[in-house]
């Protein structure tokens, strides 16, 4: 599958410029945070948004490993939709289908070196060069946008030909933080129900995890008797467009992605850990993206809007939805 990239002219649009005078705070709270400062995160505010992106070191609360968004709260909300110890929209693993047992390469994502770079006061982006094991490369840009979205796009390029089954999948997690209602939701179904409603929410962990699209045919292959994994285990649902949202308390969090080809939903009713207050799992609501066939050195991309924002109908997610297709 050949995808074009993205040219970063094209990502910091007007709406990056029309955003440039929210305000951006330091994680200390201090002080701004200058967009050549290299603090390793920050905490960006726009519109009804307060995120905190960062990369894979530890500060506080927040455990070393886990890059992205650490923190996204509504201001209707008193608390992060994250589990405050891990992210959102965090790059979890690189998959090939080989070196599965070892569990540092298993998070190749989580160890290997990342950078922190922040583009303007409603953009950042993390850069990880050549990865270890599967030398690759890749940016991830965020961008808040008024009132209610956080923009992700993400570019990868394999600098060595470590494909030996035809594949590279990446994989992302966010551990939600203790939901009520632990459940992803899409429009699609089983065979025969299309375009369906569909609620999905797995028993246990690496349990039919991973939803496909209508027409992903494709088969990831792996060594027999290997570890057990989410993006291993297939649901026998199917999605028809390419969305999936959540409720959060009296929030939801809704997930677009520009295209179906390459993106595969996956749920975890535990991913997260625990949480010992509320007594109750944090559930991680994962994606795939996957690249058949990649090429060395040739860039792969993709993007996606997320939409945090008060309960609404159905109806108006499905116009969030098709407005944003829309405008790709």
């Amino acid at each position: 599958m050949s995808i074009p990239g993205i040219n970063r002219r094209d990502f910091l649009n007007a709406s990056t410029v029309a955003a440039l005078a929210a305000t951006v705070v330091s994680s200390s709270g201090t002080r701004a945070a200058s967009p050549d400062e290299n603090t390793g995160h920050a905490t960006l505010k726009v519109g009804d948004l307060t995120a905190v992106i960062g990369d894979n070191s530890a500060d506080g609360e927040h455990r070393a490993g886990y890059n992205g968004v650490w923190s996204l709260q509504h201001s209707a909300a008193t608390r992060s939709v994250f589990v405050p110890a891990v992210a959102g929209l965090n790059l979890e693993h690189i998959v090939t289908g080989e070196q599965l047992e070892d569990g540092k390469i298993f998070f190749e994502p989580r160890n290997a070196p990342l950078s922190f770079r922040q583009l303007s006061a409603s953009a950042a982006e993390l850069h990880q060069p050549p990865t270890p094991t599967f030398h690759v490369e890749s940016w991830t840009q965020f961008q808040l946008v008024a009132p209610h979205y956080l923009d992700m796009t993400f570019r990868c390029m394999a600098h060595q030909p470590v494909f030996p089954r035809g594949y590279l999948a990446l994989f992302w997690a966010s551990y939600i933080n203790a939901p009520a209602d632990k459940s992803m939701y899409f429009r699609g179904g089983l065979d025969g129900q299309q375009d369906h409603w569909t609620q999905f929410c797995t028993q246990w962990h690496n349990d039919q995890s991973t939803v496909r699209h209508r027409d992903d045919t494709f088969e990831m292959t792996f060594p027999p008797d290997g570890r057990d994994a989410l993006f291993k285990s297939l649901s026998k649902f199917r999605f028809d467009l390419p969305f999936f949202y959540g409720n959060f308390d009296d929030l939801i969090w809704l997930v677009m992605f520009d295209r179906a080809e390459g993106i595969r939903l996956t749920h975890s009713p535990s991913g997260g850990g625990a949480n010992a207050a509320l007594q109750t799992t944090n559930p991680a609501w994962d994606f795939q993206f996957l690249v058949q066939n990649p090429e060395v050195m040739k860039e792969y991309s993709f993007r996606v809007r997320t939409v945090l924002r008060p309960r609404c109908s159905r109806e108006e997610l499905l116009s969030e939805f098709m407005e944003w297709d829309e405008t790709k």
